[in-house]
């Protein structure tokens, strides 16, 4: 919203110029995001809370100024003839719930005329085109003391009347912006004795409106039910500056104030008779209740002390009213303006923004304790710095999922909700993974083809009476992969698919930090993976993760349009084993030797149980044995592949004997071919 800074003196003197203006007020929590203009036609942009209705006007702005320069706000204060006869206009409440106050004030004979420069020129100011005296009027109030108000011309009312009511089933009304709008039974309209006139604190009727033609008007200012406002605004599709604060909370007292004004505005600049006093309907009050304020829970709170006349002080100028209290309590009436304070904490936070954010020294809360790491901390740290250089991006999601995708994900028991909010969020998560397809496929029904996301967080099961929590790490990959930047790609090679080994690489990175005495994989996954593209990790004989390509059945269902990854590392399991400690170890001054081995095995055996067999030889020089090459095709045959594999043969004391390299050479052939494979020519 725009305020006008010049606007502002015409309540309070301010001592500063206006980028200190800005700068001082930003800090207290009233923001000014930019500034335009100069001089007298310097323009705010401000961004209001939505809990603070009561700052998106001009008063409002100067109020928050009096208060952090300790100067006095001048009221608005209308000054009107006295009014001549009395109005025969009547006011019936059928909602009182909804509307508690109505005001309402007679003009005769006015004209209808272009509105004096001043008053146009702030509107200018603020993007409003200037309309007519009358309508602009209106806007002027509501731009100056935040209070939402409307002219009808009288003469267009039938009856004389005014009905706050639901309106009927079928009953239409025709908006100021020309829009024939159907009305249904959960709409509030003002409503003359025939008809709506009026969709109540959205916007006036078009058959009632002022003209150039218009010479007795009726000005009215209510008070709406904040709910009620919200949602006939969503429903019909209308967001105008009245529904944007009647829906966040009006002031209950400014109702007859602002129909003073208005009228003072409309008889200054058209003239005309003021008729009878104003019509005030109070159907039901609104009071707000009182705060009681401790001064030692300020200082416990801000950790500084602050007098009582520095209390009094902030809160007077805020039109808070300080009375002793209970004890050393002081009891702080609101003013009807401030719909947001409720409670102690939010008279502290008032306080502690008008004393100034900026000027709270500097210090360390009191603490006799010891500093203590939080377990596992630097655990989670590891990975989570090693998933950031990985390319993956952190992510949070509700530990809620539905009951069909904890039996879908798990065999857990699952824990219900007392309350669920939905059938979708109805049990405690018992798995990490729906959670992370939900994110993914969200990503990828938005454009984004390649994504990478990782979450840490718990997992929850029932055990008899009592619940079971399980800490996790979930994985999510879908997309290219990056030809430029990992996986040692060539630079300048094309980007290609992301497959199953490119997570298994990511997991073994994750594992390798870690000790252990063994690691393998096997193809023992859930039955939610690919049968064919998913492992599962045994670090020292207990599984600590689950990865692979997902399912194609659970990728059709959820519609996941491309090939998506995941993986759930089990953190309780794997933070049993402590990290590796980093040692220096010299490098070797001996000369390594490597030896190739081509053989021919069935499709059943796997490289893991070959690497074991290697392994099991206990051939202490042997430092690596890994795949260099695999070939599936005709001249293998049908369920068999070749493999090349390569052995790395080192001693750290001496320089290895051919004869003995050949020794070991022929005991790896040997168990090769005891394993079913045929040595390759």
């Amino acid at each position: 919203m725009k305020i006008s800074p010049h606007w502002l003196r015409d309540f309070v003197d301010l001592p500063v110029d206006y980028t200190r203006l800005a700068d001082e007020l930003t800090l207290a929590g009233v923001a000014v995001e930019g500034i335009s203009g100069k001089g007298d036609s310097t323009v705010f942009e401000m961004e209001i809370t939505t809990n603070r209705p009561d700052a998106m006007n001009h008063y409002g702005v100067a109020r928050e100024a009096s208060a952090l320069y300790d100067l006095p706000l001048r009221p608005i204060e209308s000054k009107l003839p006295p009014p001549q006869g009395k109005s025969d206009v009547t006011i019936d409440i059928q909602e009182p719930e909804l509307c508690p106050r109505f005001t309402a004030r007679e003009i005769r004979g006015a004209t209808i005329k272009p509105s004096p420069t001043n008053i146009a020129r702030r509107l200018q100011l603020l993007d409003q085109r200037p309309i007519s005296n009358a309508v602009d009027a209106t806007n002027y109030v509501l731009w100056e003391s935040g209070k939402p108000t409307h002219v009808f011309d009288l003469d267009l009312l039938e009856g004389r009347r005014l009905v706050i009511r639901k309106a009927h089933a079928g009953e239409t009304l025709k908006t100021l912006d020309g829009v024939e709008r159907k009305l249904t039974t959960e709409d509030l309209v003002v409503a003359d004795a025939k008809k709506p006139v009026g969709l109540a604190g959205v916007m006036g009727g078009f058959d009632t409106m002022i003209t150039e033609k218009t010479k007795n008007i009726l000005i009215e200012s209510a008070w709406w039910d904040p709910v009620t406002v919200r949602r006939m605004s969503k429903r019909h599709g209308i967001h105008t500056d009245a529904s944007h604060r009647f829906e966040r909370g009006a002031d209950f007292e400014s109702a007859v104030p602002s129909t003073n004004r208005v009228a003072e505005l409309i008889l200054a600049s058209g003239g005309g008779t003021l008729i009878g006093d104003v019509i005030n309907v109070i159907a039901r009050q609104l009071d707000l209740a009182p705060v009681e304020l401790n001064p030692r829970e300020v200082h416990r709170i801000l950790g500084e002390k602050f007098s009582t006349l520095e209390i009094n002080r902030i809160l007077t100028r805020l039109g808070f009213t300080m009375l002793p209290g209970g004890e050393d309590n002081y009891l702080v009436h609101i003013p009807s303006w401030r719909l947001d304070v409720e409670r102690e904490i939010d008279i502290i936070e008032e306080l502690a923004r008008l004393h100034g954010y900026d000027k709270f020294s500097n210090t360390l809360p009191a603490y006799s304790g010891e500093v203590r790491e939080l377990p596992d901390a630097h655990k989670d740290a590891r990975l989570r710095s090693s998933l950031l250089a990985l390319g993956y991006n952190e992510t949070i999601s509700l530990t809620f999922i539905s009951k069909e995708e904890a039996n879908r994900f798990s065999t857990a028991p699952e824990l219900d909700l007392a309350n669920p909010l939905s059938d979708e969020a109805s049990v405690m998560r018992t798995s990490m993974v729906p959670s992370m397809l939900n994110m993914l496929a969200y990503n990828l029904n938005r454009g984004s083809d390649n994504v990478r996301l990782f979450e840490s967080g718990n997992v929850f099961e029932a055990s008899g009476a009592k619940a079971l929590e399980m800490k996790r790490l979930s994985i999510g990959a879908t997309g290219n992969v990056d030809a430029e930047v990992v996986r040692g790609l060539a630079p300048g090679a094309a980007a290609r698919p992301l497959s199953f080994f490119d997570l298994k690489g990511d997991i073994e990175s994750l594992l390798a930090p870690f000790s252990h005495w063994t690691l393998y994989y096997d193809a023992q996954a859930a039955d939610y993976y690919h049968p064919g593209r998913s492992a599962r990790a045994v670090l020292d004989g207990a599984t600590v993760a689950q990865f692979g390509q997902i399912h194609p059945d659970v990728a059709t269902a959820r519609k996941l349009r491309q090939d998506v990854f995941v993986a759930e590392i089990y953190l309780d399991r794997l933070y049993q084993h402590d990290l590796r400690q980093v040692r220096y170890e010299a490098l070797p001054r001996f000369p390594a030797v490597e030896r190739d081995f081509s053989f021919v095995f069935d499709d059943g055996v796997e490289f893991e149980k070959i690497r074991q067999s290697v392994t099991e030889l206990g051939i202490t020089e042997l430092r690596s044995f890994v795949p260099v090459e695999i070939f599936r095709g005709e001249k293998v045959g049908a369920g068999k592949y070749s493999i090349l594999m390569r052995a790395k043969l080192q001693s750290s004391e001496r320089t290895l004997r051919d004869d003995e390299v050949a020794q070991w050479a022929a005991q790896i052939t040997k168990t090769l071919e005891g394993l079913g494979g045929v040595q390759r020519a």
